[in-house]
């Protein structure tokens, strides 16, 4: 018994010593600066900078591959503790929020089916929604449940409600949105053609009571011409024009534009 004991302790000093020669011999060197790094970011590992976790864009930003201000969350203050890690100069990028481009609510829009599965926008639109709209907010959710920071809720009346001084812009929301009608973009901005749809006006109509119905009436009426029609059906804005006039907005005859200006100011 005294021996097999012995014997025992003894191969697991031999195992444990191979062990320990291996770990020295195939040991990975961790460049220093991917720690510095790392330790700045706020470590949501959101994925909005388009690395798989805070941990993925910290190498990325060591080896050169991804720029010091790539973390959409941590902003221009993070980018600039970085570009001290790093020694470089950090240029300064305007902050991004989400916008739901959709105001088709359970009371505006035309519902088309009843829905009773898989409470996910995904499984839903697998089978075409419940709304007449083909390109419209499936109104279940899954942006909400997918932003990290509580910068979204469902209204009543079935849509995603944007906390802007919440969102960080990671993204998350309009990446999971299989309709697409989410968008990020800068927070400067405060006017937005809230449709997605590309049918005609007529068919529009049918169906939504605020879809945008090509009048191009926004488009005439913009002094900087920032508005143009995508595929001719679609009005939409080119945000590095815009100067937030809102004058499209005052000419939009079913109020698909927002101003969010004006909206405030009416709140309070």
């Amino acid at each position: 018994m005294l021996q097999a004991t012995l014997a025992l302790g003894l191969a697991g000093l031999v195992f444990g010593g191979l062990l320990a020669l291996a770990a020295q011999k195939f040991r990975v060197q961790v460049d220093p600066k991917v720690t510095e790094v790392l330790s700045v970011l706020p470590g949501a590992n959101c994925g909005g900078c388009g690395y798989p976790g805070c941990s993925g864009l910290a190498s990325a930003i060591a080896e050169g591959k991804a720029p010091v201000n790539a973390c959409v969350v941590g902003g221009n203050p993070v980018a600039e503790r970085i570009a001290g890690i790093m020694g470089v100069a950090a240029s300064a990028v305007e902050p991004m929020v989400a916008v739901v481009y959709c105001q088709g609510s359970d009371s505006l829009a035309e519902k088309s089916a009843e829905y009773d599965g898989v409470d996910d926008c995904r499984a839903l639109d697998q089978i075409g929604g419940t709304k007449s709209c083909p390109y419209g907010c499936l109104g279940l959710g899954t942006c909400v449940r997918a932003c990290k920071f509580g910068a979204m809720y469902m209204s009543k009346d079935g849509l995603p409600v944007v906390i802007k001084e919440k969102c960080t812009g990671c993204g998350a929301c309009a990446r999971v949105c299989p309709r697409h009608v989410i968008d990020m973009v800068p927070k400067s901005k405060e006017v937005h053609i809230l449709c997605r749809s590309y049918d005609r006006g007529p068919v529009v109509r049918k169906y939504c009571k605020v879809g945008c119905i090509a009048c191009q009436a926004c488009v005439r009426a913009c002094p900087l011409k920032c508005i143009s029609m995508d595929r001719g059906t679609l009005a939409k804005i080119d945000y590095s024009v815009c100067d937030n006039c809102g004058i499209c907005a005052t000419k939009c005859p079913v109020k698909t534009i927002v101003d969010e200006k004006k909206v405030a100011s009416a709140a309070s």
